[in-house]
């Protein structure tokens, strides 16, 4: 019994330092914004920050705690963006105010993105290691492949789809074009804001970290550790997979709708709906320690500022961002680095200090 309150109490921390940090980056910028210390650089930054946390955070259910490979986690960001820029364009004038709009957006483009993964991990999730990452690279590859060849309008007839052109839509001079191939949707309320952001990357991080110690998440983890124990006790292996894929998928249809609604214009390239977003966000993952929420968060947002800070070096940037990805690599996996991390960590400092206190009553009782 009183081992388990010390390891409730040592998670409390954990989490309470998680929350602490994240806290402190909020202040920081709020001073640096209202003090106008902030470049314009980083303030357009502020966003995707956010949007990029999420995706590693939602990406960290699925990778470190089930411990199943996923790279198609950028097909559930997509389908939350086109869902939620589709929807938002489509009623700007008609639902007000702004931020109305706003919520059903997220909920639409999270929902839609959490049944995609339900229904992707039905059949997909009975596969293991290197053939589930293949099955589900290429579902997000069908997935931006699929909403380029889309084409939807509107007139008083009501909606029109082809997968040909857009004159293929047979609309009415009143009539117009939302969805444009190739070309994606233009128009989308900017509603995106850095306060939005981190509100639902706190969400976000509460709902990941609650799963992670519920029983559900434990019951995913004795999964990730060994399937046939876990079968062997009467755990429903397929059940709580699907349920930590789809709310993986979930979050990441949020951080679509929040990617959506920060750009006037949304196309789906390999770049930010492909591939190579997966494995983007999956680096992301792995650098900041697999089945680490709050590494999640710290690689995500050193990694995606860091390109950024280096613009000015134009013939050096990659070269800089591949030897700090190298470093940190090697930093993770480098045991006495992660012992001299625990020994500074300040869950360590407040132990060793309570400890001491408790020795100092002692000695003087």
């Amino acid at each position: 019994m009183a081992s388990k309150n010390r390891t409730l109490k040592a998670t409390t921390k954990n989490d309470l330092i998680t929350y602490a940090m994240l806290a402190v980056m909020f202040i920081v910028v709020q001073i640096l914004t209202a003090t106008g210390s902030m470049s314009s650089l980083f303030t357009g930054l502020l966003v995707p920050l956010c949007t990029y946390s999420i995706m590693a955070v939602s990406l960290n259910l699925v990778v470190g705690i089930l411990g199943d490979l996923s790279l198609g986690h950028a097909g559930f960001m997509c389908v939350g963006a086109y869902v939620s820029a589709f929807f938002s364009v489509t009623f700007e004038q008609t639902i007000q105010p702004d931020w109305l709009r706003f919520l059903i957006a997220l909920l639409l483009g999270g929902i839609c993105a959490g049944i995609c993964g339900l229904l992707i991990g039905i059949p997909v999730l009975r596969l293991k290691g290197d053939y589930l990452a293949i099955v589900t690279l290429a579902f997000g590859e069908i997935i931006k492949n699929i909403v380029n060849l889309l084409y939807v309008g509107v007139d008083e007839n009501g909606l029109h789809v082809s997968m040909e052109s857009t004159s293929a839509l047979g609309l009415t001079e009143n009539g117009r074009v939302l969805i444009k191939g190739a070309l994606g949707i233009t128009g989308t309320p900017r509603d995106s804001t850095f306060l939005i952001g981190f509100i639902l990357l706190l969400i976000t991080v509460f709902v990941s970290l609650n799963l992670i110690h519920s029983r559900t998440g434990r019951a995913v983890m004795s999964i990730r550790d060994n399937r046939i124990a876990a079968e062997s006790v009467g755990i429903n292996v397929t059940k709580y997979k699907l349920i930590v894929f789809s709310v993986s998928a979930f979050f990441a249809g949020i951080a679509g709708v929040l990617y959506a609604h920060n750009l006037s214009s949304l196309t789906a390239t390999t770049k930010n709906f492909g591939y190579n977003m997966s494995i983007t966000i999956l680096v992301f993952v792995v650098l900041g320690g697999i089945g680490s929420t709050r590494g999640s968060i710290i690689a995500a947002i050193i990694l995606t500022a860091l390109p950024e800070v280096l613009r000015g070096m134009d013939n050096y940037r990659m070269l800089i961002y591949s030897i700090v990805l190298i470093l940190m690599m090697l930093a993770n996996n480098n045991e006495k680095i992660n012992l001299f991390k625990e020994k500074i960590s300040i869950m360590n400092l407040l132990q060793n200090k309570k400890q001491g206190n408790k020795l100092d009553k002692e000695a003087h009782s």
